[in-house]
C-alpha cells in the first residue's frame, strides 16, 4: 500500500495540472480534517459567501487556488503557553550570556533555528534534523548516550523532552526510567561552569503513557544531583508565566484552571571547581 500511494504522489508531481488539483483538495479539505464537525459546514458557507463579495468588488480569486482558513478569527492572538514562555526565557538567557556555541537537545525546531542568530548551534535529536543554514549542525544522537565528552558542554538546553524519554512516542526504546537516565546523561556532559536550562512538565506527578510525564519540581531537583539550581520560573495550570518562585513549593494553580499540569524552567549550572560527580 505504501509502495502504490508512493507512486501516485509521484505520477501527481509529474503532472502539473493533476499537482494543482490534488493540492487544491487538500487545502479545501484540510479545515475538514482538522475539526470535522457540523459548524465547520457552516463556516465553509461563509467564506463561500466572502468569497464572491470579493470577487464582487474586483478580486481576482479562483476556487482551484483558494485556501480556506476557516478558524483563526479571534478576539486575541493565541499562544501554546509551554512553547512560547520556555523559548523566550531560554532565548533571553543565552543572549545575556552569548556563548561561542550552544548545544541543544529534541527542543522545537524553531527555537533551535532562532538561536543561529545568537551562536553556533549543535542540535542532537533521534530524528535528526539537516538544515543547510548558517552556524547551524544537525547530529543524530540519544538524549540516553549523549555524544559528547564528559564534562565538554559549556552551554545545554533541553526544552520540553525529557518528560517523553522511555515512552517510545518517537520511536525510542521503552524504559520506565528513561527521564532519569536523560538527566543524568545532560549532569554528565556539562562542563565546570556550564549552563544546562531544561523544563520539564511539572504538577501533580504521573506518567500520561505514551505523551509524556509530570514531574513534582522537587523530584526534578533531585534528577540533576550534581548541578545547582541558578534560577526557576514556570508556566502555571492558566497559562501565565510566573518568575522567581521557589521550585519547592511551587503551585502550578490547576484548581478552576483549563489545564492539569504546568511547565516548570529550570536553570542549572556546574560549579566551576566541579567534575562529572561518581
Amino acid at each position: 500500500m505504501q509502495t502504490l500511494r508512493a507512486h501516485a504522489r509521484q505520477w501527481i508531481k509529474q503532472r502539473p495540472q493533476a499537482k494543482r488539483l490534488a493540492l487544491a483538495l487538500s487545502r479545501a479539505l484540510s479545515p475538514l480534517r482538522a475539526r470535522p464537525r457540523p459548524s465547520t459546514l457552516a463556516r465553509y458557507a461563509t467564506f463561500l459567501r466572502e468569497r464572491a463579495r470579493f470577487r464582487a468588488l474586483g478580486g481576482d480569486a479562483p476556487l482551484a487556488d483558494a485556501w480556506p482558513c476557516l478558524f483563526d478569527r479571534s478576539t486575541t492572538t493565541g499562544i501554546d503557553a509551554h512553547y512560547f514562555h520556555q523559548a523566550v526565557w531560554a532565548a533571553r538567557r543565552i543572549a545575556a550570556r552569548r556563548p561561542a556555541s550552544h548545544v541543544d537537545i529534541g527542543s522545537d525546531t524553531l527555537y533551535v533555528g532562532m538561536l543561529t542568530a545568537l551562536t553556533r548551534v549543535t542540535f542532537v535529536d533521534i530524528r535528526p534534523l539537516q538544515l543547510a543554514i548558517p552556524d547551524y549542525e544537525g547530529v543524530n544522537g540519544s538524549i540516553l548516550a549523549l555524544p559528547f565528552e564528559d564534562a565538554s558542554v559549556q552551554s545545554l538546553s533541553c526544552l520540553h523532552v525529557i518528560e517523553h524519554i522511555g515512552l517510545g512516542r518517537y520511536g525510542d526504546p521503552l524504559d520506565p526510567y528513561g527521564s532519569e537516565k536523560a538527566a543524568r546523561e545532560i549532569v554528565r556532559v556539562l562542563a565546570p561552569g556550564g549552563h544546562a536550562l531544561v523544563s520539564i512538565p511539572i504538577g501533580r506527578a504521573r506518567v500520561q503513557f505514551n505523551g509524556q510525564r509530570v514531574f513534582d519540581p522537587n523530584v526534578v531537583l533531585r534528577m540533576f544531583d550534581g548541578l545547582s539550581l541558578a534560577a526557576f520560573s514556570m508556566v502555571d495550570a492558566s497559562g501565565r508565566f510566573v518568575e522567581g518562585v521557589d521550585p519547592r513549593s511551587a503551585e502550578i494553580g490547576e484548581h478552576r484552571s483549563g489545564a492539569d499540569s504546568g511547565l516548570g524552567m529550570f536553570a542549572f549550572t556546574r560549579p566551576a571547581a566541579s567534575t562529572r560527580p561518581e
